[in-house]
């Protein structure tokens, strides 16, 4: 099998870093995008050291130019074709209805819905030179059902699936195939900056998730891999 040529989102850490590695183990070529230069750094060098191939690109998915120059230097880097793009970059944060700030609300947007887009549309070309493209938008359990607190949350990850329903019809007469990915609770530095009295030890690990996608990719055509879910971790 010829290593695959990946773009990550959010790749500077937590999940995004997750996959960027579990895919150098196979030899991939992996650009790995985000805003932050030093994650981006250590990241490559983590890819590199496991056996892969890499380069950083610095990306805020809510500037469409600066989505623009990111992808036209991933595609460049992975020899004008993606085969796999993984929209990982996401934000989270609880505030209910009364206390929800509107500025958040649409920046929750943006980067969980309209970031997700813009990547995908300057992708799309290089998605379509792939003989076995693949697209994963990672979405959130709160993708399918509501939870207290998490109005903007849901909202955008609720779009994020229906733009993954839609696109998927669009793509699949193209061969590319398109999987919207719900992990539950994943323990990241995310829940850092989050209020809460959050029990990590029953979190998935970021690795749960870049397992399920590698698995997804490698998956025969035969087989239904629109909607992934991330397996609770065993007790």
């Amino acid at each position: 099998m010829t290593a695959p040529k990946v773009l990550v989102t959010g790749g500077g850490r937590g999940i995004g870093r997750a996959i960027a590695l579990r895919f150098a183990r196979e030899g991939a070529r992996v650009v790995v995008a985000a805003r932050t230069s030093t994650e981006l750094d250590n990241v490559v060098a983590e890819v590199e050291r496991a056996g892969g191939a890499a380069i950083a690109a610095q990306m805020d998915v809510r500037d469409f130019g600066s989505v623009e120059a990111a992808v036209w230097r991933a595609v460049q880097f992975l020899g004008d074709s993606i085969d796999v793009l993984v929209n990982n970059a996401g934000v989270f944060d609880v505030q209910p209805i009364d206390k929800l700030d509107l500025a958040k609300w649409r920046w929750m947007q943006e980067v969980n819905v309209d970031g997700p887009l813009y990547v995908i549309k300057e992708s799309l070309d290089a998605l379509l030179e792939s003989e076995r493209a693949h697209v994963f938008n990672i979405a959130s359990a709160a993708a399918k059902r509501g939870f207290p607190g998490n109005i903007a949350y849901c909202a955008s990850k609720y779009a994020l699936r229906g733009l993954s329903d839609a696109l998927r019809e669009d793509l699949r007469p193209k061969g590319v195939r398109v999987s919207t990915v719900y992990p539950g609770a994943t323990d990241t530095t995310i829940f850092d900056r989050v209020p809460g009295a959050w029990d990590r030890t029953k979190m998935n690990r970021p690795e749960d998730v870049a397992e399920v996608i590698w698995r997804a990719w490698n998956a025969p055509a035969s087989e239904n891999v629109d909607d992934l879910d991330v397996p609770p971790r065993a007790p």
